[in-house]
């Protein structure tokens, strides 16, 4: 049935944004090509834009999509190799898609954007590429925001992400979820690419707002697959972590989009079904012993759950837990977050010495975060002029406008403190 044309484009802009990146996770495993399935995603919606304009919104609109993409796709195949005899990339296609009109294995995934995580997590592509590739292509982030995460120039990002492609396109990497010994091996840079989904959810890198629901919920979708698929330790320990940071998104910001800070968040408004839910997950990841840094990581955060109040969170437990995490996964950011967490239990000074020292060693040193903790610490020791200088330097790392508004604030209560 057909409706008004501002009708029809709401919808499609609402399939476009929900559904997009599983629509061309679809096109990309029955044509094989990254560039060419973008291609047939952008003329699938643009043949919406009419069709449905005229017949109304179809039952299924995503398998509708998903149809129209791919043949037209073929469409634009049969024009390229028109004067072209052998058309073995028609003919293949033509295969593949026959194939995949037949019916699925019971234990393979019904799902295209975790075999596309899989693709792009191939150990055949280089470390530095995987995730970036798989944020670009599973997620859809633009190459900006990517390249504003990893702290990397546009065109440098831009460069591994075409270089993943390409590695795909020539080594014939298969659009499928491995088995066997080889899932098990894959598992942890999926299980990286998903928890980074998560992270630039949770905390946007620019823009803004400081989340992007529609990459935490992605990401926790992902993470309930991959648990339904091989619940290891870690992918339950990833899930149960997500529930439990998700647990607090209602009150990490104001009416306003303003940041309130962990200490100030109304602990009554926490999901208690997902903090539920989560627990769990991290509990039983911990019973097997052979748990990793994602289920740490995920203790901490129950750690906070558990706690009825700011006041009495178990920072000693926490900071225990921070030094086995690093011990099994250093990392600065790891040593950053210790650094807070001993401040909370030995005083400010504790944990300003310990981030003065992770800048010493030269790491984390255009790391926004670490320059507004260290000023909140010179704030609590009220060195007045030293946190503004630290905040001013945070202030000019981020792009992030929620943060920036913080930090903005922070500097200007100090220097009315200091008139």
């Amino acid at each position: 049935m057909s409706g008004d044309s501002e009708t029809i484009r709401q919808a499609i802009d609402r399939i476009y944004r929900d559904q997009g990146r599983r629509i061309f996770a679809s096109l990309v495993r029955l044509l094989r090509d990254f560039d060419l399935a973008e291609e047939a995603l952008h003329d699938a919606f643009a043949a919406a834009t009419e069709a449905w304009a005229r017949d109304g919104v179809p039952e299924q609109p995503r398998a509708w999509l998903v149809s129209t993409g791919r043949f037209r796709a073929i469409d634009a195949l049969r024009r390229r190799h028109r004067l072209d005899d052998s058309r073995d990339d028609l003919l293949r296609l033509r295969e593949h898609l026959a194939e995949a009109n037949a019916a699925r294995s019971d234990q393979e995934i019904e799902d295209d954007r975790l075999r596309l995580i899989f693709t792009c997590c191939h150990p055949a592509i280089d470390p530095s590429v995987r995730v970036a590739l798989t944020l670009r292509e599973v997620c859809g982030l633009t190459t900006e925001a990517i390249a504003t995460a990893f702290l990397v120039p546009v065109s440098t990002m831009a460069q591994r992400i075409a270089r993943g492609k390409q590695k795909i396109r020539v080594a014939g990497i298969p659009f499928e979820v491995p088995s066997g010994r080889e899932l098990l091996e894959r598992l942890e840079h999926a299980l990286a690419v998903i928890y980074l989904v998560y992270s630039e959810g949770h905390a946007a890198s620019t823009g803004a707002e400081l989340r992007r629901c529609d990459l935490t919920d992605e990401a926790i979708r992902l993470g309930r697959l991959m648990v339904d698929l091989l619940p290891a330790p870690e992918s339950l320990g990833l899930l149960g972590l997500m529930l439990l940071q998700e647990s607090r998104a209602a009150t990490r910001t104001d009416d306003r989009g303003d940041l309130i800070l962990l200490e100030h968040q109304d602990r009554s408004r926490w999901d208690r079904s997902r903090i539920a839910e989560g627990l769990a997950l991290i509990e039983r990841s911990l019973s097997t012993r052979r748990f990793g840094s994602y289920t740490l990581q995920g203790a901490i955060a129950a750690e906070h759950a558990r706690a009825e109040t700011f006041e009495v969170t178990d920072w000693r437990r926490i900071v225990a837990i921070y030094d086995a995490l690093a011990s099994l996964h250093p990392s600065p950011v790891i040593d950053l977050n210790r650094a807070v967490a001993l401040a909370m239990r030995d005083g400010p000074t504790a944990g300003l010495e310990a981030i003065d020292a992770i800048l010493d060693r030269g790491e984390l040193t255009e790391f926004h975060r670490a320059h507004a903790a260290r000023g909140e610490f010179l704030r609590r020791l009220e060195r007045r002029e030293e946190a503004i200088a630290s905040f001013e330097r945070a202030l000019a790392g981020t792009r992030q406008e929620a943060e920036r508004r913080f930090l903005a604030e922070q500097i200007e209560r100090l220097r009315n403190e200091g008139g």
